[in-house]
């Protein structure tokens, strides 16, 4: 007998995705897929970067579709009641939710857990950093670090233009003997890429449980020794100081947590912070200057930033 699930569709917009995909693993969500055309036309443009592309996969969409599958129990009145709610209120953040139209339905087990891996094949992320998902074949070229991925139903594959600016910077500031936090860590992306460039020691936090799993899993596939996972916020699970941290979260939190996250960096070493849409740039950057950061870097791709910020006192 096939399982069902109840599948949860947002239409939205493709500057939404990480927004609402953040909404939705605040609630009991057991799987979360992305189909976004903005992420398959960055693709279809760079072959290189591709063992092939698919031609059928380029549907015409008018915005990215975020689907979320739940339980049919007790509680899921309550998650969908908090789903529309967030999403309405994305304008409110400065975030266009597009249509924002949410639909319900309910669908079987294999359809939500595999047929979404369609479309997601190994990719340049950055200079060196190749993102490779575990069921795909990719001959590396010379000085290729490839990180072997199974996003857990998209729980950062790298695609999305906050990821890759991360990944960038990270090859730019790690160095072999840098101890590297990673906050919001998702699927391990970027501690295993802070660990494939050489970290010394890598540790990565996030409050939300299935996503510690998804990066543990990880870990195993790269066979990456030196990441620590914890299941928490920076605060409470984290001692010392490192010489990176990076964030790749919201411009809310991210703001929210720079005082704090200064106090876990060493005099001199670098934040990196990303998730955050181009309308609040000014109030991070405001944040970090006001708590002691220098900036570096401000980089821009699509309608993200992410800033690169130095610790002066």
């Amino acid at each position: 007998m096939k399982k069902e699930w109840i599948e949860v569709a947002i239409i939205t917009s493709s500057e939404a995705v990480e927004a609402v995909s953040g909404i939705l693993y605040n609630t009991g969500v057991q799987g979360v897929s992305i189909e976004d055309p903005k992420d398959i036309e960055f693709e279809k443009k760079r072959p290189q970067d591709w063992d092939y592309f698919d031609e059928s996969l380029l549907k015409v969409k008018d915005g990215a579709v975020i689907k979320g599958y739940y339980k049919e129990d007790e509680n899921l009145k309550n998650y969908l009641e908090y789903i529309k709610e967030r999403v309405n209120n994305l304008k409110n953040c400065g975030i266009d939710k597009g249509k924002g139209i949410i639909t319900v339905s309910k669908v079987n087990e294999e359809d939500w857990e595999n047929n979404w891996k369609q479309y997601y094949k190994p990719y340049r992320a950055g200079n060196r950093v190749v993102v490779k998902p575990i069921w795909e074949n990719y001959n590396p070229e010379k000085d290729d670090l490839v990180v072997q991925l199974d996003p857990g139903m998209a729980f950062g594959t790298g695609t999305h233009e906050t990821t890759r600016m991360c990944i960038k910077a990270l090859e730019k500031y790690v160095k072999l003997d840098s101890q590297v936090f990673d906050i919001g860590t998702g699927s391990g992306i970027l501690a295993i890429t802070a660990a494939k460039l050489g970290a010394k020691h890598v540790i990565a936090v996030d409050i939300n449980g299935t996503a510690v799993e998804s990066a543990l899993k990880n870990l195993e596939y790269n066979d990456v020794k030196n990441i620590e996972v914890f299941q928490g916020n920076l605060m409470e699970k984290v001692h010392g100081k490192a010489d990176v941290v990076v964030a790749n979260i919201i411009a809310d939190a991210i703001i929210s947590l720079t005082d704090d996250v200064k106090n876990f960096i060493v005099p001199g070493g670098i934040f990196i912070s990303s998730g955050i849409i181009k309308d609040r740039r000014k109030d991070v950057i405001e944040k970090l200057r006001n708590s002691g950061f220098k900036i570096k870097e401000v980089n821009e791709d699509g309608e993200w930033i992410c800033v690169v910020a130095k610790r002066m006192i």
